[in-house]
């Protein structure tokens, strides 16, 4: 093979990578800024990025298989950044297309499918959004639920209600990222949002706190107002909160 399609293909390597990040950029700043659905950044633009990206990897590979002895360093490191950043940029459609395969087509999650805790404060953020309906749907939904998480279950506590209440408020001021929307004392409701980093997404936190024997039951509802699988978030941001209350519970 000459030097000159060595060369070549170290260009072309890199080229592509940088098309890939391109892709994979402007995936969420086209959703956030209103110019196509968030569908087409994960099924176009993200999936032609990792396709973009592998090849890139690929090409820059034999680059630097082949050309190691016969082309420059400068087009040698141009090889290098094409097969790292491809890579890189390949990583992450995947991861995010592995977790969708792994956990259930489902946004809803609560410690309470039977009664799960209503939204109140979040309904006129929700409807300006055109948020998905934040009526539970249900039977199916609990079993998909169970099946996929079922560590997930409320707080009986010993404590008073009003106790209680204080200690989950805390613990949920204390989170990272949360904005508490509400808090109602008198009917033991704490609602928050939590917007992602990357794509902009923002999930809805109702946190019910009510009598139950001779102490307190905590129960707990996050609810993504977009798409219909949430990556597992939900049930992550439960299993850390009630673990932050059990903890505050204790001391």
């Amino acid at each position: 093979m000459s030097v000159t399609t060595l060369r070549y293909l170290a260009w072309l390597g890199f080229v592509s990578a940088i098309l890939a990040l391109i892709l994979l950029a402007l995936a969420p700043l086209g959703w956030r800024m209103g110019l196509w659905h968030f569908r087409t950044s994960f099924y176009r633009l993200m999936s032609s990025s990792a396709f973009l990206a592998a090849a890139a990897a690929v090409v820059s590979l034999a680059a630097l298989v082949l050309g190691w002895s016969a082309i420059e360093a400068g087009d040698l490191a141009l090889a290098g950044i094409g097969l790292v950043l491809g890579l890189v940029l390949a990583y992450v459609p995947w991861q995010y297309k592995r977790t969708l395969d792994t956990v259930p087509r489902i946004h809803d999650i609560t410690t309470d499918t039977a009664n799960p805790p209503p939204f109140v404060a979040v309904m006129a953020a929700r409807s300006a959004e055109a948020a998905s309906p934040a009526a539970y749907e249900g039977a199916e939904l609990a079993r998909q639920q169970q099946a996929a998480y079922p560590d997930l279950a409320p707080i009986e506590s010993g404590l008073a209600p009003g106790v209680a209440f204080d200690r989950a408020l805390a613990a949920a001021e204390a989170m990272h990222g949360w904005r508490i929307v509400a808090k109602d004392t008198a009917a033991g409701r704490i609602e928050a949002s939590e917007t992602s980093r990357w794509f902009g997404f923002t999930d809805d936190i109702v946190i019910r706190v009510a009598a139950a024997g001779n102490g307190s039951r905590i129960d707990m509802r996050s609810l993504s107002r977009q798409g219909r699988s949430d990556f597992g978030v939900n049930a992550a941001r439960i299993r850390s909160y009630m673990a932050a209350v059990k903890a505050s519970l204790k001391s």
